[in-house]
């Protein structure tokens, strides 16, 4: 499997890693490998729309047949090319964040090698994501893109990653996130190419505004600094 072994489960242990691994989540948003498992035990029906669409992309059948990976082995270059480009975003968006590319939970429920890289494919991408979006990693930040991920992909997990979010919310960033950036981010992920079709790391040396362009991306909305975290 894509960077972890396969375990394979029954209907009964499928349905108890799927409930078990919402609640958990739900309990500690902070559990990537958590979110991971329900993104995989739930997501198999979105994950093979997403791979028949790859399938009639040329860009997406490239990334299906070289199966690129986002890691530093891979990526590294984009701390080297110019400000204005979109890999130099990337890399200004991780290195001030101290995030690694290599610190995503392995694929361990998908039932074959092909739908294990798209699962992968759309956990490696969020990064990419949300330097394009201009969207923070803060809570709010992360449930606006769940919304944009739910509108690409249909993953049932994005919506209960946006139902558990908002539920932490206050009250000031419930107001702030349903006015300004639940509207935005459902026409965001609506306006935009079918983004996991996207062979990003081709695009690297290319301008930041230009690939936001090209792809119909919007970036997040400038609101009143009401100093929510």
């Amino acid at each position: 499997m894509i960077g972890g072994g396969k375990i394979r489960l029954n209907r009964w242990q499928h349905a108890a890693v799927a409930v078990g691994s919402a609640v958990g989540a739900l309990l500690d948003p902070r559990r990537a490998d958590l979110i991971a498992a329900l993104g995989e035990t739930t997501g198999k029906p979105a994950f093979e729309r997403v791979l028949e669409r790859m399938k009639k992309s040329p860009e997406g059948r490239a990334v299906l047949l070289e199966r690129p990976r986002v890691i530093s082995a891979q990526v590294g270059h984009a701390w080297d090319l110019p400000a204005n480009t979109f890999g130099a975003a990337y890399a200004r968006f991780m290195g001030s964040r101290n995030f690694s590319p290599d610190d995503r939970p392995p694929v361990r429920f998908m039932e074959t090698e092909e739908l294990a890289y798209v699962a992968m494919r759309a956990r490696e991408v969020h990064d990419f994501w949300h330097t394009l979006f201009a969207l923070p990693t803060n809570l709010i930040g992360e449930s606006a893109l769940k919304v944009i991920e739910f509108e690409q992909m249909h993953l049932p997990m994005c919506l209960m990653s946006v139902v558990g979010g908002t539920a932490r919310f206050t009250e000031k960033q419930r107001k702030l996130f349903f006015q300004h950036y639940f509207p935005w981010a459902i026409r965001a992920g609506m306006q935009s190419t079918d983004l996991m079709c996207v062979y990003y790391e081709k695009h690297f040396q290319e301008d930041l505004e230009d690939v936001r362009r090209k792809w119909g991306i919007t970036t997040a909305p400038a609101v009143p600094n009401q100093n929510v975290p």
